[in-house]
């Protein structure tokens, strides 16, 4: 008989409290999870009370780049959770952190297709900045001989979900990589699909940063998940040990990968994007440890496990 392996499946998830007890963090992914669109998940606000009453700390880490850490905070707080800016990980604050953290020259600009977000975790940062929303509107009038100019102090080009990607960024972003020496090309996150309403998946940061792909022939270094940087990072800041962590989210390619690519125990929910059919299907290589409905069910699952 030939010798093979098969990855455990995953299992579902019977008692939260030895979960709960063998980890010092919990990392939740925020749509799907916390929310979905505008509407808080059932049971949110008594299960995160209960985790921290029970002294673990809790992060929340976003690939939507659309929106800074204080406009995060703002939607928590809209939805009556009390969560603080240090608690929030967006990949918009993701793409300033990453400068950062690579000594990025501040006198280097740094050219922006996305939304508000990534401007102001830029700012914050200290870091100069061009496009973003104000290049919305802009369109290229192509004329015989016509030559687009671009800005040769551009060291650095951030690709995120961006709502009014047109031309005039694509052909904008295309130069300053192509051409600027040494230019960095640099994505938020790579999702196929994200949830601008709860009717319907739209095209995600994906389609955006695929476009660049294109253009360029170039792959972009990915900050959000499921890169490490941000699981690094966070680590880091925190003095975490990456087996003290349980990454909670509903995707498999993002979340779940995630978590397992830094070394972390790992929780998928069905409350977003992932059935069971899906986590189950054979063409699905990524398991995670456990799987449950919902966050809440810490909450019953830790009553029946007494």
């Amino acid at each position: 008989m030939e010798n093979f392996t098969t990855k455990a499946s995953a299992q579902p998830l019977k008692n939260a409290d030895e979960l709960i007890d063998s980890v010092e963090t919990f990392i939740f992914d925020c749509d799907g999870v916390i929310w979905k669109g505008d509407k808080l998940i059932d049971g949110v606000p008594q299960t995160l009370d209960m985790l921290r009453s029970r002294g673990k700390r809790l992060v929340f880490v976003t690939n939507n780049s659309t929106k800074s850490r204080k406009q995060y905070g703002k939607k928590f707080e809209t939805l009556g959770l009390d969560v603080s800016e240090e608690e929030i990980f967006a990949s918009s604050f993701a793409a300033a952190a990453y400068l950062k953290s690579i000594d990025f020259p501040k006198d280097k600009k740094v050219y922006v297709v996305g939304e508000d977000g990534i401007l102001k975790e830029l700012e914050l940062a200290g870091f100069q900045y061009l496009g973003g929303p104000d290049d919305g509107g802009k369109k290229i009038e192509l004329k015989p001989g016509f030559l687009m100019e671009h800005d040769k102090d551009v060291g650095a080009v951030v690709v995120g979900f961006d709502r009014y990607l047109n031309y005039y960024k694509v052909q904008y972003g295309t130069l300053c990589i192509r051409e600027n020496p040494g230019c960095l090309f640099i994505a938020t996150n790579r999702d196929a699909v994200t949830h601008l309403t709860d009717a319907q998946e739209w095209a995600g940061g994906g389609s955006m940063v695929g476009a660049f792909i294109g253009s360029t022939q170039r792959e972009p270094l990915v900050v959000g998940k499921p890169s490490t940087f941000m699981m690094d990072y966070l680590a880091n800041k925190f003095g975490i040990l990456k087996s003290q962590i349980c990454m909670v989210g509903d995707r498999l390619d993002t979340d779940i990968l995630f978590g397992q690519n830094g070394g972390c125990k790992t929780l998928l929910v069905l409350s977003g994007v992932t059935s069971l059919s899906m986590l189950q299907s054979p063409s699905n290589s990524i398991q995670p440890d456990f799987y449950t409905n919902k966050i809440s069910d810490f909450l019953s699952l830790k009553a029946a496990a007494v």
